[in-house]
């Protein structure tokens, strides 16, 4: 896989993927984090032509194929938050979730094997490198996950713009599966069953809804704060 941009290159550096080569310009191959890597020069054009998008910021590289992990690993897990995702197929969405939660603290991310985005490139430009250090599981199906993850003691909340409940009602505390749908349609039916609750985030705006990466990052943020509740 070609990863491109500065800080998806220097997190997979930093992580466990094995870096088999690294292009930057001259501008970009002063940054600290490239000294002993397997550098070449390259223009900005080329770079571009290599990795296949102009956001390269001056550097992209060749790294093994993305580890995904194994959803029960995540269920094994004493007490985590893991984030599950209902086919959401944005890469941006995607990646700018994977970030949220690594940066709140959140176990995993759960994706469906089938409908759902790839950790690919773009996404872990979105994520800003954070997929190289979230585990990142495929579910063959994400109700059986949800049923299991109850059965090992998790609340599950689902994410529904009419959900009765709203999040702020909640408590984090213990085992947490959070469960954000896809892009318009939200969770399919039999997923949604699953849920212990549905939630909602109240909307003040004239604006019906937000984007499935913002309500990610206000549900893991609360129950990052939740969970620190004594």
């Amino acid at each position: 896989m070609i990863i491109y941009g500065r800080n998806p290159v220097r997190e997979a550096i930093r992580g466990p993927r094995r870096v088999l080569g690294v292009w930057a310009t001259p501008a970009a191959r002063r940054e600290p984090w490239l000294a002993g890597q397997p550098l070449a020069l390259a223009s900005a054009i080329e770079i571009e032509r290599r990795c296949g998008s102009p956001e390269h910021q001056g550097v992209c590289a060749e790294v093994s194929a993305f580890h995904y992990a194994d959803p029960q690993a995540l269920l094994a897990l004493s007490q985590p938050l893991i984030v599950v995702l209902d086919q959401v197929q944005d890469p941006q969405n995607l990646g700018a979730i994977c970030r949220t939660a690594e940066c709140a603290g959140a176990a995993g991310v759960v994706l469906p094997e089938r409908r759902s985005a790839d950790v690919t490139a773009a996404v872990c430009k979105a994520a800003a490198g954070a997929v190289e250090h979230l585990p990142v599981a495929r579910a063959r199906n994400l109700a059986d996950f949800l049923v299991a993850a109850k059965r090992a003691g998790m609340w599950c909340y689902g994410g529904a713009r009419t959900g009765p409940t709203r999040y702020d009602a909640l408590d984090f505390r213990g085992g947490v599966v959070l469960v954000l749908g896809s892009e318009g349609r939200g969770l399919r039916p039999r997923v949604a069953a699953a849920c212990d609750a549905l939630v909602s985030i109240p909307l003040h705006g004239k604006i019906e809804s937000l984007s499935v990466s913002a309500a990610a990052a206000v549900l893991l943020y609360a129950a990052a704060a939740g969970r620190r509740s004594p």
